[in-house]
């Protein structure tokens, strides 16, 4: 939602972002298309209490250091309650005195929003999606792609049983025009007193859920994407239920390009991006962050630096053996790292034999994909002709 609004060429105007990361690490920042924006800040933790001071320190260091922004769009971590946030444009007089609140936008996902507001918490623990609902002045409701009909209706009523003020628009991707969410004049302090009458008052206090916490990860280095698909499709299928957010922009052995992904529970997206490559003069390295219930943090961990790339076992003109499916075929390496695989690998097919294509790639360095071969390669020129991953295809 955000990139569709800075890529927009027709609000004219220049944002400050105020990007709020639940975990340590930030994945966000580094997916933000730079076009409107005049300056990016990260507060990691939960802005909505710890971290709050944090906020208001920002948004003074933002007016007196770069008056020229038109707007300061903050995007909150999933698990904030918007209150405290909206809260501190009327109680902090020094921000009252600066900003103004247009208002609040909140995206709801069609497919995964029922479960969430369905939960038992426990005792004195708020829930988050009723209350970001709850304080909307207007609703996106995204994924309505992936659900029927019936769920659609059974969404809507639950949301407008919460918040009945609020415009609903339906959206597949969060697209909508930018003038549907700029300079709506939306929020309506008077609504949101009656709604909380204890909303001015500074000195409450909010309990989240201790069960849910964050899993951050950042390194510098790269790693074997192949793998670590595999390694979150098996985490996927294991623990789906309890992973209510997870992404991450990752530097992949042998592409300039970034790998972004994301997911919420079992649906899961990522690729390759032509629209944001490393620089020359970047770091190449990797963030992640995994949000959800009762985390194993140190398997998360392992599970993900056991991705990272190592020095390889074979180098190009090694014979090998590949495990093709229902046998192993022997094969000799004609080119390391070549779209993100680790090997690239001339077979050895047989004179007659049908085949689509006499390469192929090993997805991990590891014995399961492809091994050592006891006798030396017989004579072979495969290895000269093939130059580069367009010419193997």
């Amino acid at each position: 939602l955000l990139n569709h609004i800075l890529e927009s060429p027709d609000h004219g105007k220049r944002f400050a972002i105020i990007e709020n990361e639940f975990g340590e690490v930030g994945v966000d920042d580094k997916v933000l298309k730079e076009t409107s924006v005049e300056l990016i800040e990260v507060i990691n933790g939960c802005v909505c209490c710890t971290v709050r001071g944090d906020l208001v320190k920002v948004l003074k260091r933002l007016e007196e250091k770069f008056p020229s922004f038109d707007a300061v769009i903050i995007e909150t971590t999933g698990l904030a309650d918007p209150a405290p946030v909206a809260q501190t444009f009327f109680v902090e007089e020094d921000v009252a005195r600066s900003y103004h609140l247009d208002g609040i936008i909140t995206v709801v996902d069609a497919k995964h929003i029922l479960e969430h507001l369905n939960e038992e918490k426990p005792e004195g623990v708020e829930n988050e999606s009723v209350e970001q609902i709850a304080f909307a002045d207007r609703i996106l409701l995204n994924k309505c792609d992936l659900v029927d009909k019936e769920t659609l209706d059974e969404v809507m009523k639950a949301i407008t049983g919460i918040n009945s003020h609020a415009e609903i628009v339906h959206t597949t991707y969060s697209k909508l025009e930018p003038s549907k969410l700029l300079n709506i004049g939306a929020f309506d302090l008077n609504r949101v007193v009656e709604m909380d009458p204890g909303f001015l008052n500074t000195d409450g206090e909010h309990q989240h859920d201790s069960t849910v916490s964050s899993v951050s990860v950042r390194f510098e280095g790269e790693l074997n994407y192949m793998q670590l698909k595999m390694w979150i499709r098996q985490l996927m299928r294991t623990k789906a239920s309890d992973l209510f957010r997870y992404k991450g922009v990752l530097a992949v052995k042998g592409s300039s390009m970034k790998y972004v992904f994301q997911g919420v529970h079992m649906l899961f997206s990522g690729d390759l991006e032509p629209s944001f490559k490393w620089k020359d003069d970047e770091v190449r390295e990797c963030r992640f962050v995994f949000i959800g219930r009762n985390l194993d943090k140190e398997a998360l961990k392992l599970g993900i630096m056991e991705c990272k790339v190592e020095p390889l076992r074979f180098q190009v003109g090694d014979c090998v053996q590949a495990n093709i499916g229902q046998h192993w075929m022997d094969g000799q390496v004609i080119k390391t790292w070549d779209e993100g695989y680790p090997y690239l690998i001339d077979l050895d097919i047989e004179p007659g034999a049908y085949a689509c294509t006499s390469w192929g790639w090993a997805p991990m360095d590891t014995d399961v994909f492809v091994r050592a071969k006891k006798f030396a390669c017989p004579s072979s020129s495969a290895s000269n002709d093939v130059t580069s991953s367009e010419t193997a295809a």
